[in-house]
């Protein structure tokens, strides 16, 4: 466990298989449902298509913003990403805890994903293949949507990010953000049905 600027690095937790902590989820649920943008944890089917969406070359890392209890980080690894070329970042104290234990060999940040540039380590700046957001941006205010976008263009600059949605249409006003926009899943088998929306910034 270490320093990580912004928050907490948390590494290397003993293993707890697969457990998908439901009952962690439904209390942060109760305590901050905006945060959580759901009543369930996503589906195993929502996580693979997920992950087969995933870009990485070389010594790229994937990022996860907003993990929760780590339906959609389990489906990552068993998609192929290596666990130490994943990085997770939740900004509840317990749930990053939870993340940490349940799946060593990731790498755990505690922080805030609208302040990546000082959440994640500078030696990842540049290094992110995809990142990936579970955070129910359509709830937020435009000026919050914007703060998130930058910081993702901030330490990836032209990869833009993946969103997970329960919208029928795109859930962030793109041509006002300046992006572009392209569905390129939805799951039926997700309770309720989820679209993955792929946003990078336009010209």
């Amino acid at each position: 466990m270490e320093n990580a600027m912004s928050g907490l690095t948390l590494e290397q937790g003993p293993k707890h298989g697969r457990g998908g902590g439901l009952g962690l989820f439904l209390r942060r649920w109760a305590a901050n449902p905006l945060q959580m943008g759901s009543v369930v944890p996503s589906s195993p089917a929502l996580g693979r298509r997920i992950a087969a969406l995933i870009e990485r070359s070389g010594d790229e890392v994937v990022v996860e913003l907003g993990a929760g209890t780590g339906a959609i980080t389990r489906a990552l690894l068993d998609g192929g990403v290596p666990p130490e070329r994943l990085v997770v970042v939740e900004i509840v104290p317990d749930m990053a805890e939870h993340l940490a234990r349940r799946f060593p060999g990731v790498r755990v940040v505690q922080g805030d994903a609208f302040a990546l540039p000082e959440a994640l380590p500078a030696a990842l700046h540049g290094r992110i293949g995809t990142a990936i957001c579970g955070i129910p941006l359509v709830l937020l205010p435009l000026e919050q949507q914007r703060r998130f976008v930058a910081a993702v263009e901030a330490v990836a600059p032209g990869r833009g990010f993946l969103l997970y949605t329960y919208c029928i249409t795109s859930p962030l006003p793109w041509r006002a953000l300046g992006l572009t926009a392209r569905r390129e899943a939805w799951t039926p088998l997700n309770l309720p049905p989820a679209s993955v929306w792929r946003y990078r910034l336009a010209g």
